[in-house]
């Protein structure tokens, strides 16, 4: 009779039984690239976070018979997902970039990691929207007439402020800090969000974010301890990093995206009304029944968790106000 090998022990931030929030993870944990190697994500992600979905250690509950069936909350779903997708394939893209203009070793093994990540949550985002019913021969004309509009005015203009930093000027410090706090920082407590809120809908799809949440952990913290390292090494360096981030936040400010997630919160919420049986007594945070929020709560809850993240791990590369 033959057993099944004991696997060591997951660290926590990798583990989904155990990971923090991302929101917590990205405020309070502390990896560097030196940790998260090759060696680290092959025996921890690959081989640790991902093994728990492939041998159901994980349940994957398949979406729910609402999700299945034309309508405002299944339109959210598509939409939201439809972005995502696209928003991970331009990471991806962008990230050579950083690969190519790593100054050494530790940072071409982890921004190589990360790539492959950012490549894994594109796909899982196309994949569940087949499992959502979209035909295969459909996907990429449903993405593009859901998600396109908003890839132009959104993603576009980042990618473009994100490249002329890294590829034009072969910044990668510059890079790295766009990624994380102009680009992961802010959309990653939308995706905090989007994991709470689709629980009691799509348990498959809450389960999709959290896949890339405790991921986005991960790039966060170590992005920070790249550019916490070189700032203290060459603190010279601070006053132009701030100026990245100025410009960065001013083309924030003037992209639609508050209106674009408004009117995704909307569709959700009109489907929220139809289904709501299935969220009765749901808590999307302490204290708060999903039920009882507003599109206007949820994203303003989410721009504050925001601002928070941003401002921790500024505090953390030594970028903060005090720093000013």
């Amino acid at each position: 009779m033959t057993t099944s090998p004991v696997l060591p022990a997951l660290p926590p931030e990798v583990d989904l039984r155990s990971a923090p929030r991302v929101l917590e993870g990205a405020r309070d944990l502390d990896l560097t690239p030196e940790r998260c190697n090759l060696t680290y994500w092959f025996e921890n992600v690959a081989g640790g976070m991902l093994r728990q979905l492939r041998d159901g250690t994980i349940p994957d509950p398949g979406p729910t018979d609402a999700m299945l069936h034309p309508g405002p909350l299944r339109d959210a779903l598509v939409t939201e997902f439809s972005f995502r997708h696209l928003a991970e394939v331009k990471a991806t893209r962008a990230l050579t970039q950083l690969v190519f203009h790593a100054p050494d070793d530790k940072c071409l093994e982890f921004f190589s990691t990360q790539l492959i990540d950012e490549a894994r949550h594109a796909r899982a985002f196309r994949d569940h929207l087949l499992r959502l019913g979209v035909p295969a021969g459909e996907l990429t004309s449903t993405v593009e007439r859901t998600a396109a509009a908003d890839r132009a005015a959104v993603l576009d203009p980042l990618e473009d402020f994100g490249l002329t930093v890294v590829r034009g000027n072969g910044d990668f410090y510059g890079g790295v800090l766009v990624l994380t706090v102009l680009v992961e920082g802010v959309l990653a407590p939308a995706a905090e969000l989007s994991e709470r809120k689709w629980q009691p809908f799509d348990p498959a799809a809450a389960l999709v974010e959290r896949t890339a949440n405790v991921d986005e952990i991960r790039h966060l913290t170590v992005g920070g301890a790249v550019i916490r390292r070189h700032v203290t090494e060459h603190p010279n360096e601070k006053g132009r990093l701030l100026e990245v981030i100025d410009r960065g936040r001013e083309l924030w400010r003037e992209l639609p995206m508050q209106e674009m997630l408004l009117k995704r919160e909307a569709l959700f919420q009109e489907g929220m009304s139809e289904h709501g049986a299935l969220a009765e007594g749901y808590e999307v945070w302490q204290g708060r029944l999903l039920l009882d929020t507003t599109p206007e709560e949820r994203l303003t809850v989410a721009e504050n968790w925001s601002q928070e993240t941003q401002q921790a791990r500024m505090d953390h590369m030594l970028l903060g106000e005090n720093a000013r």
